[in-house]
């Protein structure tokens, strides 16, 4: 119906695994330039324009983040992407929404390599992504905890450490139990305690929090989400006119055909000062994430290929340019 598909052909596989391991292509760094809501295209795309109004003031530092830690003689492979909302606000088409994205962005000397839709990393090919990431999650039990709270896949809730303990009574002829303060992980001197919640269930489904989504998001462009070995979500170019249907899109699009690729050893995110404590939930989340030791070393492998050495944690991967109004 004039946007037919092809698939981008960027797998390696390890032909002496047991499980065939996947691999993609890798960029050094992959730039987010903006995660967009229906609220940016209204009054003319006025707000869309300012958004990047302000993130072209920092273009010009992108390049010298991407070299770092790269050997003086190697160039830089630099992606940039974008994120719609398909998820908790679905608005216009994709025919009429991304071109506006891209037409505010090239005012500003900015362009788009690949758009994502945020639906996808809840759901993509049968595949529940957000599932998936749940499923890695190692939580370790905070000590002197008695086990009352329900476990994770049962509450939907995850924490940074020690939560300060509910309402308990207290035997009877005995002092009230006195109140405790919830403890960060890792024994900092003073704790920075957050909850998160990742779902929640509404009568006809379950609702993934942005927070997880965002999660997922920053994996696929680490290029470390795999399921089974496999690769989960691989850019596609559209042959033709883009659909006029969020659901026939792709769940990434790569607009600009010289574009570098769509994984990268490292991410840089630029977004308003307003999704700070959505970042703060994702890095909660990616830290307690447990990558698979196979696709762990592979990337590893790739990147000292080059003579770059990656940091072992993912959040320790991910970097962030946080912009006021």
């Amino acid at each position: 119906m004039g946007h037919r598909v092809i698939g981008m052909d960027v797998r390696f596989q390890e032909a002496a695994a047991v499980r065939r391991t996947e691999s993609v292509a890798y960029s050094h760094l992959s730039v987010e330039l903006g995660h967009f809501y229906a609220e940016d295209f209204g009054d003319g795309c006025e707000e869309l324009r300012r958004k990047f109004e302000r993130i072209a003031d920092w273009s010009a530092a992108i390049p010298a983040l991407a070299r770092r830690g790269l050997p003086a003689h190697r160039e830089p492979r630099i992606s940039t992407c974008f994120m719609l909302d398909d998820y908790f606000h679905r608005f216009g088409t994709p025919r009429d929404v991304i071109p506006q994205v891209q037409s505010a962005a090239a005012e500003q000397g900015l362009i788009l390599d690949y758009v994502a839709r945020e639906s996808s990393f809840a759901r993509h090919d049968g595949a529940e992504l957000a599932r998936l990431v749940v499923d890695t999650l190692v939580v370790e039990p905070p000590r002197h905890t008695t086990g009352s709270r329900p476990p994770l896949s049962e509450s939907g809730w995850l924490s940074n450490g020690k939560r300060s303990p509910g309402h308990v009574d207290a035997p009877a002829m005995t002092l009230p139990r006195p109140w405790s303060p919830p403890l960060q992980s890792g024994d900092p001197r003073h704790s920075i305690f957050v909850d998160i919640e990742l779902w929640s269930d509404e009568p006809d489904a379950r609702v993934w929090a942005c927070a997880l989504l965002a999660s997922v998001w920053q994996m696929t462009r680490l290029g470390v989400l795999r399921h089974r070995g496999e690769t989960m979500t691989q850019p596609c170019q559209l042959a033709g006119e883009l659909p006029t249907d969020w659901d026939e899109l792709p769940a990434i699009v790569q607009l600009n055909p010289a574009a570098a690729p769509f994984c990268a050893y490292r991410t840089l995110t630029l977004m308003g000062t307003q999704y700070l404590p959505v970042e703060l939930a994702v890095r909660t989340i990616l830290g307690q994430v447990a990558v698979p030791p196979a696709v762990a070393q592979q990337v590893a492998k790739r990147a000292g290929g080059e003579g770059l050495h990656l940091p072992s944690e993912l959040v320790d991967r991910l970097s962030y340019v946080f912009i006021s109004d």
